[in-house]
């Protein structure tokens, strides 16, 4: 089983001591020549810190974004499930799982980077700032990312609960025929009806995942994580071929 996680634009700053960028250390190495151009192309373009703060939409006060990307290859790594902040990775709050969910965490789940591609959940990675809609003078993002991230998902063998924004998807889409569920999270209203959240769909997805990872079963079919889900009190059913439906208060 492998759950796709969106990344996010906030990352918590630090890392372990002494340690630095390698990527070697990450995960998918067939990835690693995107990887590298993408990386100089931030680089190169974080040069000018005028230019770089309108490519990104950064505000004045953001400029601290910038630096983080001139620093790439010298600031400290942590593992991605703890560089990521905000609201569905607040809730997944990866920090207090224990020592077995984390080992499951890591076999399981998948980040998906505009800057690394995919990176496991324990992938040491820099803080950086960089998004799917990110504009580099040299490079364009989806041509780069998306049939070298398609690649790496079409060789996964196993079930995939894609829980990525739809423009992470658009980056690297899980291939025809493969084993995978795309999570939609909706809350239901006083009138009984579905209807799409933004804010706590990022919190429902967090919830969501951790209790996955804290149950620590490798679904080999989409037919065994309802059955969990039901068991388990969390309303998730499956939508046609290739969708699941997460409801959430």
């Amino acid at each position: 089983m492998l759950i796709l996680l969106p990344p996010s634009e906030t990352k918590r700053d630090g890392g372990e001591e002494g340690s630095s960028l390698d990527l070697a250390l990450l995960g998918h190495p067939e990835l690693s020549r995107p990887r590298r151009a993408v990386i100089a192309s931030t680089r190169r373009l974080s040069r000018n810190r005028t230019t770089m703060a309108a490519a990104l939409g950064l505000s004045p006060k953001q400029s601290f974004e910038v630096e983080r990307n001139r620093q790439l290859s010298t600031s400290p790594t942590m593992a991605a499930l703890d560089r990521y902040t905000g609201v569905l990775y607040d809730a997944l709050d990866a920090q207090s799982l224990d020592a077995a969910a984390r080992r499951f965490a890591s076999a399981h789940v998948a980040v998906h980077s505009a800057l690394f591609g995919l990176v496991g959940a324990a992938d040491p990675i820099p803080a950086y700032r960089l998004s799917h809609n990110s504009r580099l003078p040299d490079l364009a993002l989806r041509s780069t990312w998306r049939d070298a991230v398609s690649s790496v998902l079409a060789r996964h063998e196993g079930l995939i609960i894609d829980l990525r924004s739809e423009a992470y998807v658009d980056l690297g889409p899980v291939p025809a025929g493969r084993h995978a569920f795309f999570v939609r999270v909706v809350a239901e209203g006083p009138d009984g009806r579905a209807r799409a959240l933004n804010h706590f769909n990022k919190k429902g997805k967090g919830v969501f995942v951790r209790r996955l990872i804290e149950a620590g079963i490798d679904h080999g079919a989409v037919e065994s994580l309802l059955d969990w889900a039901a068991a388990s009190g969390i309303p998730l059913s499956r939508k046609g071929e290739s969708e699941l439906e997460l409801v959430v208060d």
